[in-house]
């Protein structure tokens, strides 16, 4: 485990009011630090933190936000594992640290366990499901940035055949895969897909296998729920599109890159964190999308063609104005975010199978 601290940078504090408190509802009482005196908050990382990937996101936005407020002290720990994520928050918290953000979903549990015992820390949870009095969970609807790749993936494909590589068959996971199909088959009805579970967030050798066997079987575009470039990578050496999310991996594509479903997670911190420094911080479940710009997507590959580009931004915009839904068409149109974020189970049409048992 490395523990990094980053100093508090001199930034114009007038900065602190660009933010909106997007998302933040029921944000009043405070069960953390408060008064306006300055925040020292503590984030996270199950894995460390490299080039490219979700912890990449994160600590992009960590730096985003040290460096434009003048009252916030930041620090990090990379290669915490779950087991061991208890020990380093308390540590935190004895060094002094206000708010704890926990970026991965396998800390749930173990903070929403040591939360009661700590009432003036503010515990915020990434992509779990409990929040406590001062425990709130956040994540982005990525899956709406996956539908749009889903699009261009319908326009660019000439097999109609389209492969998704998975780590592990939760809602989560399940939510984007089919929102990716969904976006593909909006554009282009013949569209199939199939999905290869590797029970892993970073296992290059496993995901390359199962590229190869996605190129194989007739898949000329790959998309993939790694913590890692290899599909990227190996979608290339196959010449098929790659698509992918969290950060841009466009290098490891080439000409083969699509684009990335991003994170842009500064736009949650900033006004948390500002909200934990005004002391009006509640407790909260973030969700937000495309028009809160949390979420979004990358920049095009080098050979991705105007004409899709253009398809996909009308798209988009039609997300952002309500204009379209991402489920409208398929078995979940008018199911609650409750059901969206938990619940989701089963494929939308046109992807091959059935998903596994969790």
């Amino acid at each position: 485990m490395t523990r990094t601290n980053i100093s508090r940078r001199d930034a114009l504090k007038t900065a602190a009011g660009t933010a909106g408190l997007i998302g933040l509802a029921g944000c009043s009482g405070s069960s953390g630090s408060s008064g306006g005196d300055g925040v020292n908050a503590a984030f996270i990382y199950q894995a460390e933190v490299g080039d490219v990937g979700w912890d990449r996101a994160h600590e992009d936005a960590r730096q985003a936000v040290t460096e434009r407020f003048d009252w916030l002290e930041t620090e990090f720990s990379e290669a915490v594992a779950p087991g061991d994520v208890q020990r380093v928050a308390e540590q935190y918290i004895s060094s002094g640290m206000d708010a704890i953000f926990g970026t991965t979903f396998g800390y749930m549990d173990p903070l929403h366990s040591m939360a009661p015992d700590h009432p003036e820390t503010t515990f915020e949870h990434c992509s779990g499901t409990k929040t406590r009095d001062n425990m709130g969970r956040y994540y982005g609807r990525l899956y709406q940035a996956r539908y749009l790749c889903g699009v261009a993936a319908g326009l660019l494909t000439e097999t109609n055949q389209i492969g998704y590589v998975a780590a592990f068959p939760i809602p989560e996971l399940i939510r984007q895969i089919n929102a990716f199909v969904q976006g593909a088959r909006t554009v282009n009805p013949d569209v199939t897909a199939d999905v290869r579970w590797t029970n892993a967030w970073v296992d290059p050798p496993a995901v390359t296998q199962a590229v190869n066997a996605l190129t194989d079987g007739g898949a000329d575009v790959i998309n993939n729920h790694q913590t890692t470039t290899a599909a990227t990578q190996t979608a290339a050496d196959n010449e098929a599109w790659a698509f992918t999310y969290t950060t841009s991996m466009a290098e490891a594509g080439g000409d083969y890159y699509g684009n990335s479903a991003v994170f842009n997670w500064e736009e949650f911190y900033a006004p948390t964190l500002q909200a934990i420094n005004d002391g009006n911080w509640g407790s909260d479940a973030y969700w937000e999308g495309l028009d809160a710009g949390v979420v979004g997507l990358g920049d095009w590959g080098p050979q991705v063609p105007d004409s899709v580009v253009s398809e996909v931004e009308t798209k988009q915009d039609e997300l952002i104005n309500g204009d379209r839904t991402v489920w409208q068409d398929t078995q979940f149109a008018g199911e609650s975010d409750s059901f969206l974020f938990g619940e989701m189970g089963s494929y939308v049409e046109g992807i091959n199978g059935s998903v596994p048992s969790s």
